[in-house]
């Protein structure tokens, strides 16, 4: 017999073609006789086509990491012009006009719009880490009691929260994400049947010797989050797919398929790791595990934007490519009592500063911009009057972020998605 080897990119040698010779005698002939043992070959074959498969998918969840930084800017401002003009018809309409309720929905359903962005974010790791000390619990509480308001009395809510659980270092938003998330999955599980839905929360100390211990952790302190149902389970079959990203198991109008590959993907990015076990007709439980932090001090709560509306009669130069939004922008903003100069292109805008730079009180530009990006046109705004306030705002932006906008004299960076 002979073989041929294919050598591979990691240096094993891989059988691809076997031949096998042999002498056989049949009474007083002699006959000889050659065949292929092609079992390597295909068993080779259908290792490269899953790599293939492999490199085809990571080449789409490139595609979708490039594009999506595009779709959160040019979505967002759509947004922004929609949430613009209801906020506008809002401050303009009677309390008992019946049309404040309809404006509230297309409210609710710009916030659902702007958070499914940000799904995509979060999962293509375009969006910016926030890292600071959080309590968990505070968040799980305040999940627990928003499902208690929002599901049938068919599915009951058990809260089990350690009050000695510590902190982990995260951003609050995300968090939410992950927790209304497994919890609207649970609860969907058991729409039809009802059952337990339990949410818990506890310290737990990893050595390395537990045999259901996530791969990837490594031994020390965690927060464990558990989130389970009696709804209807997973099927083995489809158990290691669930986070995909866009499968779903759930009606078209139901579930967008990104909601388990988002809260991995956050999961991931705190070096922490999931776990999930489910039973067909007796459940699911996942069990999110966070790096826990002690003697952690927990920030300041800021006053709530609502406690307080500002008026003024300054002066503000408004600049942003999307003629719609800025339009609105000016005309909330007069609604307040500022006087309002709008710009759509960034060489007339700065144009018009340098024809008295003291004519301007406030400057508010969007970063994402043809022919001179906002940070750009800051820079040379500062140039110009070293003291003028600037205020930076993105639907979403890659490059620039919060400390680098400050760093080079800019008083607020406004980012829709950190």
């Amino acid at each position: 017999s002979s073989e041929r080897l294919l050598k591979t990119c990691d240096g094993r040698q891989i059988p691809i073609l076997k031949t096998i010779t042999r002498m056989v005698y049949r009474g007083r002939d002699c006959l000889l006789e050659s065949f292929f043992d092609l079992s390597a070959q295909k068993a080779a074959e259908a290792e490269k086509k899953a790599l293939e498969a492999q490199l085809v998918q990571a080449q789409k969840m490139e595609a979708l990491g490039t594009l999506s930084g595009g779709i959160a800017h040019d979505f967002n401002n759509i947004l922004g012009v929609i949430l613009g003009c209801t906020e506008l018809a809002i401050l303009h309409t009677p309390e008992n006009n019946r049309g404040l309720e309809f404006m509230g929905k297309v409210q609710d359903a710009c916030d659902r719009a702007a958070d499914l962005v940000q799904q995509i974010l979060t999962f293509s790791s375009q969006r910016e880490l926030l890292r600071q000390p959080l309590r968990v619990s505070l968040i799980v509480k305040e999940i627990g009691k928003m499902l208690r308001a929002a599901l049938p009395s068919t599915i009951d809510i058990r809260l089990e929260i350690d009050q000695n659980s510590g902190m982990t270092l995260a951003d609050p938003a995300q968090i939410h994400q992950i927790v209304m998330n497994l919890g609207t999955n649970a609860a969907h599980a058991m729409q039809d049947a009802g059952g337990l839905l339990r949410l818990a929360l506890n310290n737990v100390e990893l050595d390395g010797t537990e045999a259901d211990m996530p791969s990837g952790l490594v031994p020390g302190a965690y927060l464990k989050l558990s989130v389970s149902d009696t709804g209807y389970g997973i099927e083995a079959a489809i158990l290691e797919r669930i986070f995909d990203p866009y499968f779903t198991t759930k009606n078209p109008n139901e579930g967008t398929g990104l909601g388990l590959a988002m809260v991995m993907g956050i999961v991931k990015k705190y070096e922490g790791a999931i776990s999930v076990s489910s039973e067909p007709h007796k459940g699911t439980r996942f069990d999110v595990f966070f790096p826990r932090v002690e003697d952690a001090e927990e920030p300041d709560q800021p006053e709530s934007p609502e406690a307080i509306v500002l008026r003024g009669t300054e002066r503000i130069l408004f600049v942003d490519d999307e003629p719609e939004l800025g339009t609105a922008a000016m005309n909330m903003l007069s609604s307040l009592g500022y006087r309002v100069h709008f710009e759509s292109e960034s060489h007339k805008a700065l144009q018009r500063f340098m024809e008295d730079p003291r004519q301007f009180d406030l400057v508010i530009s969007d970063v994402t911009m043809p022919e001179m990006t906002g940070d750009a046109l800051a820079r040379e705004f500062l140039q110009i009057r070293p003291d003028i306030p600037i205020i930076l705002c993105t639907g979403f932006s890659g490059r620039l972020n919060e400390s680098q906008a400050k760093s080079m004299g800019v008083r607020k960076f406004l980012n829709r998605n950190s």
